[in-house]
Parts: C-alpha cells; sequence; structure tokens
C-alpha cells in the first residue's frame, strides 16, 4: 500500500481533516466598564454592547394568570379574539390581527417638549408570545449611547401594531426625532398601525374624570393602585441625576414606573374593547350611551342604536339622552314616525337645550314629512319660546339663530291659512 493511501486510512485518527479548518474565533467580552453592573443584574438589567458603547437591557416575563387591576393579562387575548369575531369597524378594532401581532409601547422623556432637545432614555416594550406576556426594556445610560438603544429596540420589534398613551402626539413623533439624528447606523423604523388609548379613554370617562392621565384611568376605572411609585414629572431630574452618579438606585423606580405604565395599557386596552363590544357586565349606562355616541360618530347605526335602547327607558339623565340621540339615527334611515316620537318625549323632560333643539327637529318633521302644518307651528312657537329662556353662553353652542326660527314660524302662518 503506497504512503499515499495509509495517510489517507489514518486521517480519523490523525485529526488531519480539520488541518485546514479556521480555529474557532472565542467572543470576548467587551473591554467596557459598566459601572454598578453588579446592582444593575441583581434587577435583571444586563448591557447590550454595540461596537465601542452599550445600553442596557431589563427582560421580565409575567403569567397570563396575572391580574392586573379588574383584568387578567390572558384576558387581552380574548379581546383580540372578540374583535376578529366582530364586523363592527372601529379605530380600536384588532380585527385582523393575533395577540402577537400587537405591541404596548411608552417611554420615558427629559422634557415634555418636542424637539431634537429632548432626549428620550428609556423605551419600554411588552407583548404577548406563548402564555407569558414579556416585557423589555431599553435604558440609555448616558447621552452619548443613543445607537445602541436604538440598535437593541428595533432588533426587537418585529410586529403590525403598537398601543400607547398619547403615543401619536407625544412618544412616536419623539422616537422618529431621535431616530433622524441615528438613521445612518441603526435599522429604518418600520411602519406600524397605531392605537392610542388616550383619545379612547378621553370620549369614554371625561365626565367622571378631571385629568385623562393614565394614572387617573388606572386608579378610577382600572382599579389599579400604584404603591411607592414615582411621579412622572421626577424622571427627568433622576435621570440626569444617575448619568452624573452613575448609581442606579433611582433610575430603578423610574423603570418600574414605566413597567407599570406598559401593564396598564395592556389592561386597558382589554378594558375598551370590552366595553365597545359590550361584553363588560360591569358597564355603567353612561359608558353605555358614550359607546353608542362613539359607534353614532363612526357610521355604525346599527350597533349605536342597540347600545341606546339598552338605556333608553325611564326618566334618569342617560335615558333622556339616550332617547334623544335615538331619535337622530331615526332621522338617518328617514323613520320619521318614530323620531318624532322620541323628540316628542324629549321636548317637555330633556334639558334646556335638548328641548329646544327637539322642538326645532319636530317643527321640521311636521312640516316637511308629516305635513300636518297644525303641529309644525306648535313647535315652532315652542322652539322659540325655548330659545328666549337660553343663556347667551348656550346659545353660542348650539349655532342655532333666532332669525332662522323667526322665518320658520312667519312660513308656518303663510302656510296655514
Amino acid at each position: 500500500m503506497s504512503i499515499k493511501n495509509k495517510l489517507n486510512r489514518l486521517k480519523s485518527h490523525l485529526g488531519t481533516d480539520n488541518c485546514n479548518k479556521p480555529a474557532p474565533i472565542k467572543k470576548q467580552e467587551p473591554s467596557i466598564e459598566v459601572p454598578y453592573k453588579e446592582d444593575w443584574e441583581k434587577d435583571g438589567v444586563y448591557p447590550f454592547y454595540f461596537e465601542d458603547s452599550y445600553c442596557l437591557v431589563r427582560e421580565k416575563e409575567y403569567s397570563l394568570d396575572q391580574m392586573h387591576g379588574i383584568y387578567s393579562f390572558g384576558q387581552f387575548a380574548a379581546a383580540v379574539e372578540a374583535w376578529n369575531s366582530s364586523s363592527i369597524r372601529h379605530p380600536l378594532s384588532a380585527a385582523g390581527h393575533d395577540p402577537e401581532n400587537i405591541f404596548f409601547f411608552d417611554t420615558e422623556t427629559t422634557g415634555l417638549g418636542g424637539g431634537a432637545g429632548n432626549s428620550i432614555f428609556l423605551l419600554g416594550q411588552a407583548s404577548l408570545k406563548g402564555n407569558k406576556v414579556k416585557l423589555k426594556q431599553h435604558i440609555l445610560p448616558h447621552p452619548g449611547a443613543e445607537i445602541p438603544l436604538y440598535k437593541s429596540f428595533l432588533g426587537s420589534i418585529d410586529y403590525s401594531t403598537m398601543v400607547t398613551y398619547n403615543g401619536k402626539a407625544f412618544d412616536w413623533p419623539q422616537v422618529k426625532t431621535r431616530h433622524t439624528l441615528i438613521r445612518e447606523h441603526v435599522p429604518k423604523l418600520p411602519p406600524f398601525g397605531h392605537f392610542d388609548l388616550y383619545h379612547a379613554a378621553r370620549r369614554m370617562w371625561k365626565h367622571k374624570l378631571e385629568r385623562i392621565k393614565l394614572a387617573a384611568v388606572e386608579k378610577d376605572v382600572l382599579g389599579i393602585e400604584r404603591k411607592d411609585d414615582i411621579p412622572g414629572f421626577l424622571a427627568p431630574m433622576i435621570y440626569f441625576d444617575f448619568v452624573e452618579r452613575k448609581n442606579p438606585e433611582g433610575m430603578l423606580g423610574i423603570i418600574k414606573h414605566n413597567e407599570i405604565d406598559i401593564l396598564s395599557l395592556i389592561s386597558l386596552y382589554t378594558h375598551l374593547s370590552f366595553q365597545i363590544l359590550r361584553l363588560d357586565d360591569r358597564q355603567t349606562p353612561r359608558e353605555v350611551f358614550e359607546v353608542g355616541r362613539w359607534l353614532s360618530s363612526l357610521g355604525e347605526s346599527s350597533e349605536a342604536k342597540t347600545a341606546f335602547n339598552k338605556i333608553s327607558d325611564g326618566e334618569t339623565q342617560e335615558a333622556l339622552e339616550a332617547r334623544f340621540a335615538l331619535a337622530f339615527e331615526h332621522k338617518k334611515h328617514k323613520n320619521w314616525a318614530e323620531a318624532a316620537r322620541l323628540w316628542k318625549s324629549i321636548a317637555d323632560r330633556g334639558s334646556l337645550k335638548s328641548k329646544l333643539i327637539s322642538c326645532i327637529e319636530l317643527a321640521k318633521i311636521y312640516e316637511h314629512r308629516l305635513k300636518d302644518i297644525d303641529q309644525a307651528m306648535v313647535y315652532a312657537e315652542k322652539a322659540l319660546e325655548l330659545y328666549g329662556e337660553t343663556s347667551g353662553k348656550e346659545k353660542e353652542k348650539t349655532s342655532i339663530k333666532e332669525e332662522e326660527l323667526e322665518k320658520r314660524l312667519e312660513r308656518l302662518n303663510r302656510k296655514s291659512i
């Protein structure tokens, strides 16, 4: 046997197959000192290195059975499923999405103003993954570390829609502004659908809350009580102190504050969905009315009528307002007799403004639709009388003109001759 053949037979024993392969490169820990690294690690915070810099990242998981206020995190998936089973067209509809397609997003910044002078020092996000809710927070250790911050954040988001609280006006424009300054070094911002819950909360609960801050909605609507929470307005001062001293003690409080904000978005989206889809057994008559008004403004007349009908019996304020609104829904569909019946009940019992408008609408219906001039005159005269009782400020709100009421009455008088 030749020497060459002998060597070939011995290759497996000699290890010569690997002789031409490059030796594996050992991944070296970047030689960047992270101040108080051990303290950070105790709270589940670790460094994310990129090139010659780093940001800090905190990750946490929650069971779907865990309650946050009056809802468990698992009920968010039920809300998405309910949207997918509904035909209602709504700005908050998750129809066409899986729960995993949606992420909840909030930031902490060095100020409340816009522009390049305001920096984001914490980007927080949460989403449902399998049987867990996973939270991830990206922390800016100092102002020069925005590239790793956005590299870390953008490498973590693969979703179709985000949920924020006033994020359309503040959080996301801030992200865009800061991203513009470093866009050559980090991935592009992906396009997202956007559910902004601030406007929804304002529409639903402005009748009971003086301010529609998330903390107020948490306490008075969702049953969430914060303990030892750091107020958001202190966040910039705490962050600047952290940048100077590096000690994470104060920052850990801000991170916890941001965590609760994000988790509250999950409960709030669930609650709003159940309210709009009328799946909340605890829904108050006022909330039913506000849902009806919202659906009506979106052209969902059938759903709006269902909501108004539910609370239209009786003499409560909500019942009277529901009948008043229901009359307009019947007017849209040219159900003149039913609209007139409802407005008649308001003309005698409603608020001064609703009485006035009801009488005007009745005068129109009797003149142009039911061809009853005598009844039209009765309500036109009553409308003019009510207008005289209305204060100046209320008159400005209605856009009703006295001369128009007088012209209507004059025209009806000529027709009656």
